[in-house]
């Protein structure tokens, strides 16, 4: 800041206090995150009789490397106030403030003033336009703004692909990346996580096959989004085949790659390699750490994940709230319900945490699991006093499905009648029919399936997928379309054959 301020006085030593490169230039060292003082760039603002707009673009990108957006659009008020005509770098300055702050209505006034000035013709102001309005969901003035654009960029069709994918319209996303013209690492990579965002792991697997037959180079976002498909999707080999081409090509690992690997591993069954990769990492964050617990609670390990826990506190590495949420469940699978409260008390007192719905829902499912259902009622009743409906409503899902695990035919009616003035939700009648089946009450496992139908709450249908080959197959119950279902079934009756 001492050499900031011997910058600024040198200016009007040598008598450049007028020159508005030089002026620009102290802004910028005066204002830059970490390494100036924004309140000190504002001061020397504020002192510049009559600044041009290009001074005042300088202190406009100062506000928002600060995060400071309310300011920006305070000084774009200002700005147009004083006579200053902005220019096609001040209007996207203004319009990330705009897509920060979520505000499309503000955004909708400076693309009409822009549409005055005849700013929007411009790629940058066009870009900007696009990526506020995709920021804010409004696809359809994305899209008039994109059909307006004289000269589009490879930036402007990933701006929509990535728009359309935020808004779950894979198909828009996926018909604009089939229209670009060129495609980068970009626009692969905003068509490949658009469709891992919105489940559609198999499909970005098979753009990522696609992508291999470029010259393209996949960046790390890319293979994030590969590494979480073949997580949901159970594709081992071609985690481990990837993996294996990161090494060959010595490609260095981040703490966020090697967190996605591991969490891929963890996912698919294979724990181990998870734990090897874990403890080879030099560096570890918290998301780091919580994939970790996670993948632990996930198989039942609930030793290991708390002793991991304590690992991470003696680390220095201070837990969040998905960081309680792994323990919890490591406590609930492995029947550790005194180690689970015990944790709940250090969560509040300790770290400070206000416990969410799902730790509450964690809660209850971990007393329940260990029979202790009276427990499980007292924590329900306190969340039905003090939290909104999602909360409850999750705790008495839990609730419900450890009274069907455990054959508690009258408590999981009484939860089955609070959660279904609560939610219409399948997943209600499908346990306390199955219960009623269970106990060989027939006919009230009928009364309930036939509620369930004059509800209108349908079943989503059972999905299933296996990796053969290197070929994730996909099957959804009901559905008869796999190529080689006769093949299928032809092994299922002999397989039924053996077995009788």
């Amino acid at each position: 800041m001492k050499h900031l301020k011997q910058a600024h006085a040198q200016v009007f030593i040598t008598g450049l206090d007028t020159n508005t490169f030089a002026l620009s230039r102290v802004l910028a060292f005066c204002s830059h995150p970490h390494k100036g003082s924004l309140t000190y760039a504002c001061k020397v603002f504020d002192q510049i009789q009559n600044p041009t707009i290009c001074i005042c673009n300088t202190i406009f990108k100062a506000f928002l490397l600060n995060g400071k957006f309310t300011n920006t659009i305070h000084l774009f008020t200002k700005v147009v106030q004083n006579g200053l005509s902005p220019d096609n770098y001040t209007t996207p300055y203004v319009l990330k403030a705009c897509a920060a702050l979520q505000s499309c209505s503000l955004g909708k006034m400076i693309h009409g003033y822009s549409s005055k000035l005849g700013l929007v013709f411009d790629i940058y102001v066009g870009n900007s336009l696009m990526t506020m309005y995709s920021v804010c969901g409004n696809m359809v003035d994305a899209r008039q703004v994109f059909d307006e654009i004289p000269s589009l960029s490879v930036v402007s069709w990933t701006v929509m692909i990535s728009g359309y994918a935020k808004v779950g319209d894979v198909n828009s996303a996926r018909f604009f990346f089939d229209e670009a013209p060129e495609k980068d690492r970009g626009i692969w990579g905003a068509m490949i996580s658009g469709y891992v965002q919105n489940n559609c792991f198999k499909e970005g697997l098979y753009m990522f096959h696609l992508m291999q037959l470029t010259d393209i180079v996949p960046d790390e976002s890319i293979l994030v989004s590969i590494f979480s498909a073949c997580a949901h999707l159970g594709a081992l080999d071609i985690g481990i085949w990837i993996h294996r081409y990161l090494n060959q090509a010595r490609i260095p690992l981040s703490v966020r790659l090697s967190t996605s690997i591991l969490d891929m591993y963890a996912k698919c069954g294979h724990l181990k390699l998870a734990k090897a990769l874990f403890d080879l990492m030099p560096e570890r964050d918290i998301v780091c750490w919580n994939a970790m617990i996670s993948g632990m609670a996930m198989h039942g390990n609930g030793t290991s994940a708390l002793k991991l826990f304590s690992d991470m506190e003696k680390a220095g590495i201070e837990p969040d709230d998905i960081t309680f949420i792994a323990v919890f469940t490591a406590c609930s699978h492995s029947g550790m319900a005194y180690e689970g409260l015990q944790l709940l008390e250090k969560m509040c007192s300790v770290y400070k945490i206000e416990p969410k719905s799902e730790h509450y829902g964690c809660i209850v499912d971990l007393l329940s699991r260990a029979s202790l259902f009276e427990e499980a009622m007292a924590v329900i009743r306190r969340i039905t006093s003090s939290s909104n409906g999602s909360e409850e409503t999750l705790a008495w899902r839990a609730f419900l499905s450890a009274c069907c695990n455990h054959g508690q035919a009258q408590l999981a009616e009484f939860a089955a009648e609070r959660l279904l003035q609560l939610e219409n939700h399948s997943g209600v009648y499908v346990l306390l029919s199955n219960l009623y089946a269970a106990s060989e009450k027939h006919s009230d496992a009928r009364r309930v399936r036939d509620m369930m139908k004059n509800k209108g709450a349908d079943k989503t249908p059972g999905c299933s997928s296996v990796e053969i080959d290197g070929v994730v197959n996909e099957f959804i119950a009901g559905e008869k379309v796999h190529p080689l279902m006769e093949d299928i079934y032809s092994v299922l009756e002999k397989m039924h054959m053996q077995l009788d």
